[in-house]
């Protein structure tokens, strides 16, 4: 290798590292600006019938650093279960009768529930609504002390009444105001909505 074709690679070189210390130096102050939005231990709890739920719920969870927490029902939904264009499937009968709606959970208070101050619920809408093991979460633990950021995911639905419906049977906590995910919500969509709760 010539003299010049060595000054060439050097300089390439050099040019590598100073954009690999600049990308880690980004990353590292985009992980600052999230952990500044909520400020305190977050946990994100997700019901998830289809994986798109689980999908949002995972991405955020990875910005934040935060734990994750999957709301479980025991008795699992099926494909035949969802199909809402049945009206003898499992949801359409949760739906048209509301003492159906109240969904026994494998899990129902988080490991070390208390240490957390925000707690993201992320939800699938079913009829206009939280999927209905998510009302069962949320009646079944306390909110004191905590921020709660609901956030939904729909291929066409509104987030409708569905954040004020949890607020409504939930047990304490500061409820932030919800937002809709499209079902296959991606990272810039989540930045979007980052700058709507740091205002």
């Amino acid at each position: 290798m010539n003299t010049k074709n060595k000054v060439i690679m050097t300089i390439l070189a050099a040019v590598m590292a100073i954009v690999a210390v600049i990308g880690i130096r980004l990353k590292s102050n985009e992980n600052k600006v999230n952990q500044d939005v909520l400020s305190g231990k977050t946990l994100v709890v997700y019901f998830s019938a289809q994986n798109h739920t689980k999908n949002l719920a995972e991405q955020i969870a990875k910005k934040f650093d935060a734990d994750i927490f999957e709301i479980v029902p025991q008795e699992k939904y099926t494909d035949d279960d969802l199909n809402y264009n049945d009206k003898n499937s499992r949801v359409s009968k949760e739906h048209e009768d509301e003492a159906r709606r109240h969904v026994l959970l494998e899990k129902v208070v988080p490991d070390n529930f208390d240490s957390y101050e925000n707690v993201i619920i992320a939800y699938p809408i079913w009829w206009g609504i939280a999927a209905y093991p998510v009302s069962s979460f949320v009646i079944g633990n306390t909110f004191d002390n905590k921020n709660i950021y609901p956030v939904c995911t729909s291929a066409s639905s509104g987030l409708g009444d569905s954040a004020k419906n949890l607020k409504s049977i939930s047990s304490g906590g500061t409820w932030r105001e919800g937002y809709r995910f499209s079902e296959d919500a991606t990272s810039s969509d989540i930045d979007i909505w980052l700058k709507t709760i740091s205002k």
